[in-house]
């Protein structure tokens, strides 16, 4: 007796991935990052500064922002700022990563919107556990 083979042309049972959208100016940081949330099955696009990120995020229809702080053209503070002032739909979530991680630091990016402040280098099971926070909660959301 065998047994069916796997159709590699129909989707997986499992859940629908996150699309994420990370803004980090350093070239390997991001593409690391990239990386570690493809291979646990999101969808990632990626922007170098402020700018590039409000050209193409709506395009994107990204849930989850992940946000370096310092970046050339301004902060990820505005940038978050900006983003929900300017994009219909509500990000399910949105995540901060910088070097400094002081109580002002977590504090100001609190009040600017950001769910959760990272302190670089950014620790890929912490982030991971954020991201399934995220999922659940759009999984959740009428």
């Amino acid at each position: 007796m065998s047994l069916p083979e796997d159709d590699p042309t129909q989707p997986s049972a499992g859940p629908e991935p996150l699309r994420v959208f990370v803004v980090e100016n350093h070239n390997d940081t991001r593409a690391l990052l990239t990386l570690l949330m493809e291979q646990n099955g999101h969808l990632v696009q990626s922007a170098s500064s402020v700018a590039e990120a409000l050209e193409r995020f709506a395009e994107s229809r990204s849930q989850v922002l992940v946000a370096d702080l310092g970046l050339p053209d301004g902060t990820g503070w505005e940038l978050l700022e900006r983003l929900r002032a300017e994009q219909p739909e509500p990000l399910v979530y949105a995540i901060a990563m910088s070097g400094f991680g002081s109580q002002a630091d977590r504090n100001r990016s609190r009040a600017a919107g950001f769910r959760h402040h990272l302190v670089k280098p950014v620790e890929p099971g912490r982030l991971d556990a954020l991201l399934d926070e995220a999922r659940r909660e759009r999984d959740a959301a009428p």
